[in-house]
């Protein structure tokens, strides 16, 4: 059985195990589509008091929001096994049976749970999305092309993050709540423009963690608007890839960790 199949199926296994209580699914769902959701209403009604700010329209910020929402439900759905890392597996020494099995730890983890609640928020985020498209009066329709490549460079980058959490917990056993900065606090701050940010944290966001090369600047070259910080559009359309070159970090960090793990008992 090759790693495909081996994932394929421990996903099979998690998505029928989730569904063996459809009514308890739905309920779910439908509560994470509104949560997140409800959120959206907090920007939208900031923008219909003043119409816009800095030069930046309901419509902008819309698509800045679905494009960070869709990506990391992308992320959630499928990182749940390096959040839960720390507890269900350093703690308490199960990570030693996955060293076992002749495969990729890494494989394993993402086949922990294929955990299907954020489908909510991977739809309120598209209804967003669609809706700044909609709202938008410059789109570059010859541009939108460049949304499932940003929407992949997003999902491979909180991915990223994930990994990373998980391969600290080599060094603390148990997760460290202070990463959610990275993650959930990556999701709020992915929804503004970059131009609100001080300097350093501009920079930090787009060099150290690419979040506005993932979200921010390919969101401008979709909606055909100039960046107020000089970089020209055509950026937008590579840097996405900043993600991938993200997450490839953060698989050497984790074999990193897995080359210097000592098991922490049980």
């Amino acid at each position: 059985m090759n790693a495909f199949t081996l994932y394929r199926r421990m996903a099979g296994a998690s998505i029928k195990a989730q569904l063996r209580y459809p009514g308890t699914f739905a309920l779910q769902l439908v509560g994470n589509f509104v949560t997140t959701l409800l959120s959206f209403f907090g920007i939208w009604s900031l923008f219909h008091r003043f119409g816009s700010i800095a030069g930046w329209d309901i419509g902008a910020v819309a698509v800045l929001y679905g494009l960070v929402n869709v990506s990391f439900s992308v992320a959630e759905t499928l990182g749940r096994g390096f959040d839960v890392f720390g507890s269900e597996y350093v703690k308490t020494g199960s990570f030693d049976r996955l060293l076992l099995r002749p495969r990729s730890t890494l494989v394993l983890l993402l086949g922990h749970e294929l955990r299907l609640r954020p489908i909510g928020r991977f739809l309120q985020g598209a209804f967003v999305l669609g809706a700044g498209f909609w709202l938008s009066p410059h789109v570059s329709w010859n541009t939108v092309w460049l949304l499932p490549w940003a929407v992949a460079g997003g999902a491979v980058m909180f991915l990223g993050i994930l990994i990373g959490q998980a391969a600290l917990c080599f060094i603390t056993v148990e997760g460290l709540e202070v990463v959610n900065v990275l993650t959930y606090g990556g999701v709020e701050a992915g929804q503004y423009p970059i131009t609100m940010f001080a300097r350093w944290l501009r920079r930090f966001l787009t060099w150290a963690l690419p979040l506005s090369a993932v979200c921010y600047y390919p969101a401008l070259a979709m909606l055909n608007h100039p960046d107020p910080l000089g970089m020209p559009l055509w950026f937008g359309l590579l840097s996405p890839a900043m993600g991938f070159v993200f997450l490839a970090l953060m698989m050497l960090w984790w074999r990193r960790g897995v080359a210097g793990y000592v098991s922490s008992g049980s």
